[in-house]
């Protein structure tokens, strides 16, 4: 398995269809938000051209209502890889979503169980403070973790703060990454760019998104916008501007600054992998040398 990784707007799609179809098979998405048939224009899904190019699983396989949780996708994603790979040497992972690379990857860590009380008035707090209050306390007591953790995700926010305050020890100290035996090998492949230009690509895309219609998706959104899948960088700055807090043009330039920011902690999380071999994304030749050798070894 050929995990295709990096930072948003670098590429990945464009990069993992060229392979794919170089190499005669399929690509899994391990995008967290490309899930979600509602959610289109805002995460840069594929576009039809491109989901016909190539066969590509777990891009509009559900509704935003449909709860799905990582390890919901750990258990499905195996599951398809283990029929996938009877029909095929190598197959491509493609996403930016850590976590979920990780869950198909080399699955958990066994984390301490924290007791549910401990939950719940966690997610009164949410309720009932707002995710601020959350960020700031997992800042102060895992600044480690939260260097790298989607910070608009409550779900993480929520269980790194579980253990840190049940264990009195930072959530990061828990995580080994003892990877779990998988029934495949698996090769690395990250994508970067000069953060000049990568940041130039993001406010381009961003823009490009707006003129596709990312307002009218976002608007029709709105009754559902208190559920996680919601939660996410160009969906919650343009909430606020229905809401009348803030104008349209400071909620795209928000959605531009989160999003760099983004990048940055994508960056951060895929750098701990030393094995990933990294690449310009128009290097195609030397990415399919190097997959080539791997396959041969």
């Amino acid at each position: 398995m050929v995990c295709i990784v990096g930072p948003t707007a670098i590429g990945k799609t464009n990069v993992a269809i060229a392979l794919a179809q170089q190499f005669s098979t399929e690509i899994v998405s391990a995008d967290s938000r490309q899930f979600f048939k509602e959610m289109s224009i805002g995460t840069a899904k594929p576009s039809p051209e491109e989901l016909a190019a190539v066969p590509q699983y777990f891009i509009n396989s559900h509704n935003i209502t449909e709860p799905f949780s990582v390890g919901d996708f750990e258990k499905a994603g195996l599951l398809l890889l283990e029929n996938l790979f009877k029909k095929h040497a190598i197959l491509f992972l493609v996403g930016g979503s850590g976590l979920y690379v990780q869950a198909i990857s080399q699955g958990f860590d066994n984390l301490p169980k924290a007791p549910p009380e401990l939950r719940a008035k966690l997610n009164r707090q949410l309720t009932e403070e707002g995710i601020e209050v959350l960020q700031k306390r997992l800042e102060a007591l895992d600044p480690t973790y939260y260097a790298e953790v989607d910070t608009n995700n409550p779900q993480r926010l929520i269980r790194a703060l579980e253990v840190c305050i049940s264990t009195g020890q930072p959530f990061s100290t828990f995580r080994t990454h003892a990877a779990n035996e998988r029934p495949f090998d698996v090769l690395t492949v990250g994508l970067n760019t000069e953060r000049t230009q990568l940041y130039d690509q993001i406010n381009k895309r961003v823009d490009h998104m707006m003129e596709l219609g990312l307002l009218a998706e976002v608007e029709t959104l709105l009754p559902y916008r208190d559920l996680n899948a919601l939660r996410t960088v160009g969906y919650q700055e343009l909430f606020d501007f229905f809401d009348g807090t803030k104008s349209l043009d400071k909620a795209v330039e928000e959605i531009k600054q989160n999003t760099r920011r983004f990048a940055k902690r994508q960056l951060t999380w895929f750098r701990k992998n030393t094995e990933t071999h990294w690449f310009e994304p128009q290097k195609l030749a030397e990415m399919t040398a190097l997959i080539s050798k791997k396959l041969k070894d």
